[in-house]
């Protein structure tokens, strides 16, 4: 049986001092304590593929806290079957031990306990999710009612714009001299000018 650290952080400036010292404390040598330094989003990681690759029956995978394993509480579980169940190995969560398969709570196994609890905080972390969604909708929609708009604001148009875009559709003036008239840049009088376009073929219609 060997007992392994895994750690992660976000972003390579983070440090991941704190969970090293936590590794350290169980006394898990420094050669079996993988880190990753990005995002929790998925398991595409390299040191974590790598520590899942040397995980045997028996062994021990040590955490710091449940979001270091990762963020998206779907893939966690996944995983955490995986580690459990096909690996055979136990799983230990140093700031949650309710989470830990390998201890006996009230006659019942450590694995069973840590499955209806990580079960639970998946349901929990989907519900907040909801609501944050549903929190945005609802904000953006009483913004649009207030008459608030989203987006970049587009820059006015120059009371002459008229004039330079005839010219324009004309052939007599290329669209950079044009855009230089009327002070702004290439790409925002030729954008103008097919929106201007497509206005006209519209009213056409």
């Amino acid at each position: 049986m060997k007992r392994y650290g895994y750690i992660r952080v976000s972003t390579k400036e983070q440090n991941p001092e704190r969970q090293v010292l936590a590794m350290r404390a169980q006394e898990i040598e420094q050669s079996n304590i993988f880190c990753d330094r990005m995002s929790g989003r998925d398991f595409s990681r390299p040191q974590y593929l790598k520590l899942i690759s040397v995980l045997s029956r028996g062994d021990i995978l040590v955490i710091k806290s449940i979001d270091r394993l990762g963020r998206n509480y779907g893939e966690i579980l996944e995983q955490w079957r995986y580690i459990t169940k096909t690996l055979g190995a136990e799983i230990q969560v140093i700031d949650m031990p309710l989470l830990n398969t390998n201890t006996v709570q009230a006659d019942l196994t450590g694995t069973f306990i840590a499955d209806l609890v990580l079960q639970i905080l998946a349901y929990v972390a989907e519900t907040e999710r909801s609501f944050i969604r549903q929190r945005q909708a609802e904000g953006i929609a009483a913004a649009k009612q207030r008459g608030v708009h989203f987006g970049c604001k587009k820059k006015d148009i120059p009371g002459n714009f008229a004039e330079y875009y005839q010219l324009w559709t004309e052939g007599k003036i290329s669209l950079r001299k044009a855009a230089k008239a009327l002070r702004m840049s290439y790409s925002t009088f030729y954008r103008r000018c097919l929106e201007q376009k497509n206005d006209e073929e519209s009213c056409c219609k």
